[in-house]
């Protein structure tokens, strides 16, 4: 159960407006929160939940102990309508059973909240269906709209919302978080350079896989530079059964965009932004014999593998022509 102290860690900004509007009892009738995976954007849409409920609340925080504040916390509270989509969209229907919830008196009392997850994904017929719900709000009614596209959502819905965009989580804050959990520091600052999503990262650490790719990618970086006769049978032998998926895939491209990335830093003397922090010596050796320039270009032919990528090439000949270019120059 986190405090609106402990979520300033993540989010100060969005923090300190929302719990001054608390303290002054002046929350707008309905949000919508953009930001990344991981952000932390639902943790806050049901701490003010819990705010906007609370009986016993001192200030802006709720007290966390009375049948409201623990009916949100365990997800079960009669009059938090939380709406995620229904397969690969949110649909009207879903909206419609939303409309008939609210017409009934609240449980509890006359408050109501709905939290919308994804908003993006809102079909035509549901994102109209919110607006009457947003053009007509009930006095105790709060709505929580959740988005990673902000420029996906209707600019009707925008217009009558208040609009808070939640900022990536730092890298460094990240680390810690991930070490905190158990994982060494070669992978935490990996997976901290590869995304902000908690739950991406878990995804990425079943069965030691973003391990086993940070070893061949490295092994192939090193061959590129030192044994380029090697590199074509460590893409067949090694990346091939390993990066099956093209998720798979377009992780490991940006794994070696980090790789160069992580050149370019040593050239320029940022050491505390590495990514691949225990090989230090590897990397100091390749940014003597690469210029700015040179890397630069090489940053580039990945960037546009992974827009091939997206085309549906052929992964290994995708890959052995990317991994030729690179030693190119």
């Amino acid at each position: 159960m986190e405090t609106w102290e402990q979520l300033k860690d993540t989010q100060p900004k969005i923090i300190n407006l929302l719990v001054r509007t608390l303290e002054k009892n002046r929350l707008a009738h309905a949000y919508l929160f953009e930001g990344s995976k991981g952000t932390g954007k639902k943790k806050v849409a049901l701490q003010l939940a819990k705010s906007f409920f609370c009986g016993e609340r001192q200030g802006s925080d709720p007290c966390m102990e009375c049948r409201d504040c623990k009916r949100i916390e365990h997800g079960n509270h009669p009059d938090v309508h939380i709406i995620d989509p229904d397969g690969q969209s949110i649909k009207k229907h879903q909206v419609e059973h939303l409309q008939k919830e609210f017409s009934y008196r609240g449980v509890e009392s006359a408050k109501k909240v709905y939290i919308v997850s994804h908003a993006d994904l809102m079909t035509v017929g549901a994102a109209n269906s919110i607006l009457k719900f947003l053009e007509e709000p009930a006095a105790e009614t709060l709505a929580i709209l959740l988005t990673e596209q902000g420029s996906k959502v209707l600019p009707t819905i925008h217009s009558r919302s208040q609009h808070l965009t939640f900022a990536p989580l730092l890298r460094g804050k990240f680390i810690d978080i991930l070490v905190e959990d158990g994982n060494s520091n070669t992978i935490a600052t990996m997976l901290a350079s590869l995304t902000t999503s908690y739950e991406e990262t878990l995804q990425l650490l079943e069965g030691d896989w973003i391990a086993q790719a940070r070893t061949v990618v490295i092994q192939l970086m090193e061959e590129t530079y030192s044994r380029p006769s090697q590199v074509l049978f460590t893409v067949q032998e090694k990346w091939i059964p390993l990066f099956k998926e093209k998720s798979q895939q377009e992780i490991g491209l940006d794994m070696i965009l980090l790789w160069l990335r992580d050149l370019m830093y040593m050239k320029v003397g940022k050491l505390d932004s590495l990514t691949y922090v225990d090989q230090q010596n590897k990397l100091e050796q390749q940014a003597l014999n690469s210029t700015q320039d040179v890397l630069s270009r090489r940053m580039s032919a990945v960037l546009q593998a992974k827009k091939h990528l997206a085309s549906n090439v052929n992964p290994q000949l995708l890959m052995e022509k990317l991994l030729l270019t690179i030693q190119e120059g």
